[in-house]
């Protein structure tokens, strides 16, 4: 007999050794199906960034019918069906995310925008794990509802904080007769630090003028041990409609047409310099990097990079 056979017949043996016990076993009655759980919501992502701890809170996301009445208001309705498609995406609806992004720089714990209502910021803190009279600093990038609408209630939300926002955004929304402004943020105006580009919020996080969106958008670079991170708030409001295509037009820009020059210029820096952002409504976790790609940019969502700081 040779070393196959030999092989081949202890192998057929043992399974069919194994077998022999099943047979003549009665089927087993079908049990009941899990009950459907539902789909899942992150609230949090924590990554450090050098001597930083960075963490997006997502306070609300939604979906919104005929996503062309507020993304490529310029463009045919044959090219926003085309590039949708392109990206698996459907033409009549999107999902809007809502990421204020919290940044502790191990001196202070500095909250950049309050989303939509203050439960929903108070609660996203809370799974985070921290609780909103730990807040040192609010910092607002611009001044729509969606941005400052958690900064106060019945009261100020953050007891303890100090406010930080642009002094042009500031100026332009006191005159504009906003009630949203009017009611949550004006009435912290003392506390307020006004700023204008190129002002230092805290060491290591820098103002920038990103004006169209707002008369006094701002982002902010962050960076802490060489590490860099922008913050690019409402400079984008959709990952694939107004990165790969700049130039179209969105609805809630006050200048449509410096919006654009904006998001070309501030995106060419952060593909050029190969820098991480954080854009307010992109998919959550909202952080990624970009690709430059014809006339546009197209969005490399973060995997593991940060894991790797340690």
């Amino acid at each position: 007999m040779t070393m196959t056979s030999l092989t081949f017949s202890r192998r057929t043996a043992l399974f069919a050794g194994a077998a022999l016990p099943l047979v003549g076993l009665a089927p087993r009655p079908a049990q009941a199906a899990a009950g459907m759980m539902g789909a899942t919501t992150p609230t949090h992502h924590r990554f450090k960034l050098g001597g930083f701890e960075v963490t997006t809170l997502l306070v609300g996301t939604r979906t919104t019918e005929k996503p062309q009445e507020t993304f490529g208001l310029n463009a045919t309705p044959e090219d926003f069906a085309a590039l949708a498609a392109a990206n698996f995406l459907p033409a009549d609806k999107t999902q809007n995310f809502f990421t204020p992004t919290l940044v502790n720089t191990g001196a202070e714990l500095i909250l950049f925008d309050t989303g939509l209502a203050p439960e929903a910021i108070t609660g996203a803190l809370a799974a985070a794990g921290y609780t909103p009279d730990q807040i040192d600093v609010v910092v607002l990038t611009h001044m729509h509802g969606d941005h400052i609408g958690g900064i106060a209630g019945e009261a100020p939300t953050f007891a303890n904080a100090r406010y930080v926002a642009g002094a042009t955004e500031f100026d332009h929304w006191t005159k504009a007769g906003n009630e949203g402004f009017d009611t949550k943020v004006k009435p912290l105006a003392e506390k307020m630090t006004m700023i204008d580009d190129g002002a230092s919020v805290a060491p290591g996080i820098t103002a920038m003028a990103a004006v169209g969106h707002t008369p006094g958008h701002m982002v902010f670079r962050i960076e802490s041990e060489g590490k860099p991170l922008m913050l690019t708030a409402d400079t984008v409001n959709h990952y694939v409609f107004s990165l790969q295509r700049p130039d179209w037009e969105v609805k809630f820009d006050a200048d449509k047409a410096k919006a654009a020059a904006t998001r070309k210029s501030l995106l060419g820096m952060i593909a050029a310099d190969r820098l991480p952002f954080i854009g307010y409504h992109m998919p959550f976790p909202a952080i990624g990097y970009l690709e430059a790609q014809g006339d546009g940019f197209r969005l490399v969502p973060a995997s593991y990079q940060f894991m790797l700081e340690g």
